[in-house]
């Protein structure tokens, strides 16, 4: 709780932020007030760090709504300490090194699972601070649902962080495949239902005038923006059909038919799926670029004037990736594999559930006080507002009745904009019951509400054997290390060995030299660790 010296350079204050015009609402002022004790005394001050995606978002509802009553609410002050992605990584080195911390950090991006089992001793152990008289809120949820307390276990058996969970989410709950309707129509084409109907389509696409411009040459099957997990992304997307579905985007570990740990990479399916691939590329389905471009060039080309370049997209909804052009997009159904099934992406374990969303520092003065804040973070009502904007800044409205409803924003943006602009969306302790889900409405035209609409298409193929991912689970710092040490090198060679194959081929004849080089790298003792901290996640979950 005690105020410490805000290093030059090391991060943006939000009235700086205020002052440059980083200012919107959905509704109302935006104006908050400050909070005072009814005796006159100080008000107890926590520095807390958040960290935000980019600097075009505003951060003004920090001071406002929601955020400002449950300050008034609890007595006390928060000083925000606001940090961007794209420089936090170097400023963060330099905030652990130097030891001068906020009294907290917010928001599962701050620090990731790395920065956690190396540094435990800068952060405050919380196990036995979290009672029924201090959060009782999040103790209901400890007892009621396991998982979020195994979340946030780490493996000495103790608690350094608090968790989340998201409301009003999808079973579905990553990217989607979206088809263009435009072309197939034009072609006089059907919805494809199966991979191999899907190749077919693509290749009609690739090879055809099908948007009419008159140059065959121009029409793209599928994109891609280089990077260092792309293969990751496919795994997830354009490959699902072929059952390789990993829940990370950093450790390509999935589960198999029996729920147990697997990394993806070296298993058979993977191998049918990436000769598959090639199979694009030779036909010249796939972007020629698929593995040089950036990110810019590929949205360009979802997102040309004029139409799409691009037959085939993946992504949260089709206006997420396509822009102007969605509407020439419809979403696929899940496509029938080799093996018969469909397969959908369910990794809610990982991508719903987190811990790390409020660590506090070991030299926090009366942290009960900041937890007792945190507990009303898992209340439905201030949940929704954390995640759509406030009720008092015109974001979301209480209908009197018990139930809810999420606002178009004023502005004509996105939904999905303004809640990242007036709000900390998916990040902070957060928790909603499905029970309150179904009382509140959200706008199906854009953002989640497309997203839990067209959730009837695909989440009929939720299983409980195939579609579960990889959970978040905790590391020891021996494991941690571990796969620092082997995971950048052997992540490094699958993906170059992918592009590789993708382009080139020679998977068949080279499998067996492939999965040596793996295990010379290290694999196995890295698959244990990851092994080892699954199970010891099940052990918590009483499994």
């Amino acid at each position: 709780m005690k105020k410490k010296n805000l290093k030059k350079g090391m991060s943006l204050t939000l009235t700086a932020a205020m002052a440059a015009g980083l200012l919107a609402g959905c509704g109302g002022d935006g104006k908050g007030s400050s909070a005072t004790s009814s005796g006159g005394d100080e008000v107890p001050t926590y520095k807390i760090a958040t960290v935000r995606w980019t600097d075009s978002w505003p951060t003004d509802f920090l001071e406002s709504g929601i955020m400002k009553e449950l300050e008034e609410k609890h007595g006390i002050k928060i000083e925000w300490d606001i940090y961007y992605n794209s420089d936090w990584s170097e400023q963060k080195s330099l905030l652990l090194a130097g030891g001068d911390l906020p009294d907290a950090f917010l928001g599962s991006i701050c620090l990731n699972t790395s920065d956690m089992t190396q540094n435990k001793a800068l952060f405050l152990d919380l196990t036995d601070m979290i009672t029924e008289e201090t959060m009782p809120n999040l103790t209901s949820i400890f007892a009621s649902d396991p998982e979020m307390k195994a979340v946030c276990t780490d493996r000495d058996g103790k608690i350094y962080s608090l968790p989340k969970k998201l409301g009003l989410r999808p079973q579905v709950c990553g990217n989607s495949l979206y088809i263009n309707k435009e072309w197939l129509d034009n072609l006089g084409l059907a919805v494809p239902t199966t991979y191999e109907e899907l190749e077919s389509v693509l290749e009609a696409f690739a090879t055809q005038d099908v948007d009419g411009d008159g140059d065959p040459t121009n029409e793209i099957g599928y994109t891609n923006s280089a990077g260092s997990t792309v293969l990751s992304g496919d795994l997830r997307n354009i490959l699902l059909p072929f059952g390789t579905m990993v829940s990370r985007a950093d450790n390509y570990m999935g589960l198999d038919s029996n729920g147990d740990p697997v990394f993806m990479p070296v298993q058979e399916n993977y191998k049918e799926a990436v000769q598959w691939m090639h199979g694009l590329w030779e036909k010249g389905i796939l972007d020629p670029e698929y593995f040089t471009q950036d990110s810019s060039m590929a949205t360009s080309k979802r997102q040309a004037e004029g139409g799409s370049q691009v037959g085939l997209i993946t992504a949260w909804t089709a206006d997420a990736e396509a822009g102007g052009n969605a509407d020439q997009f419809v979403l696929l159904e899940a496509l029938e594999g080799p093996d018969g099934n469909r397969y959908v992406e369910n990794a809610s374990n990982y991508l719903d559930i987190s811990d790390r969303e409020l660590v506090i520092s070991k030299d926090c003065e009366n942290p009960e006080k900041l937890l007792a804040w945190a507990d009303d973070f898992y209340d439905n009502v201030v949940t929704l507002q954390t995640t759509y904007g406030s009720i008092s800044d015109g974001c979301v409205t209480d209908n009197g009745d018990g139930t809810y409803a999420v606002n178009n924003p004023e502005d004509g943006s996105s939904l999905d904009t303004s809640a990242w602009s007036n709000s900390l969306k998916d990040f902070g302790p957060k928790y909603m019951t499905d029970d309150f889900a179904e009382k509140v409405s959200l706008p199906d035209n854009q953002g989640d509400g497309i997203k839990l609409k067209e959730d009837e298409v695909n989440g009929q193929y939720v299983t409980t054997d195939t579609n579960v991912g990889f959970p978040m689970v905790q590391y020891t710092s021996e494991e941690q290390s571990q796969l620092t040490m082997l995971g950048t090198d052997i992540y490094q060679y699958v993906e170059a060995q992918y592009a590789h194959w993708v382009v080139d081929g020679g998977i068949e004849d080279e499998w067996d030299a492939y999965i040596e080089q793996l295990n010379a790298m290290g694999l196995q003792d890295l698959v244990k660790a990851q092994t080892d901290a699954f199970t010891a996640y099940q052990e918590t979950l009483g499994k």
